[in-house]
């Protein structure tokens, strides 16, 4: 089946980092699991820009399922670029949030990092 995420999953191909960051954006609004994948390919490009890495680990977040947990945990390590592992912990909260819908605290996640 087609989904509208398609569309802007092909945004990806663009040569504009800034329009690639936005086209994460919006898939994390979307929150379909049909970016799950594409994202995680973004999120773990080392060549890919670090501000459409940081805005692919935020949509995971927003989408939240046990094996994207399990995948943003990996960029909590202090190699990772502070960006990118800042936007980590939040995506955690905001998955830990979408999953188990508890109060929202950033302060929680921090404490994993």
């Amino acid at each position: 089946m087609f989904e509208i995420a398609d569309i802007y999953i092909s945004g990806f191909k663009c040569t504009n980092a800034l329009f690639r960051h936005e086209i994460a954006y919006v898939l994390g609004q979307i929150q379909s699991d049909v970016s799950t994948d594409p994202l995680l390919e973004r999120l773990r490009d080392r060549e890919e820009n670090d501000m459409v890495r940081h805005e692919c680990a935020e949509a995971l977040g927003s989408i939240a399922s046990d094996s994207i947990t399990v995948e943003l945990e990996k960029y909590l390590d202090l190699s990772v670029p502070p960006v990118l592992r800042e936007s980590c912990v939040v995506a955690l909260d905001f998955a830990e949030y979408n999953q188990n819908e508890d109060q929202f605290q950033y302060a929680d996640a921090l404490s994993r990092a």
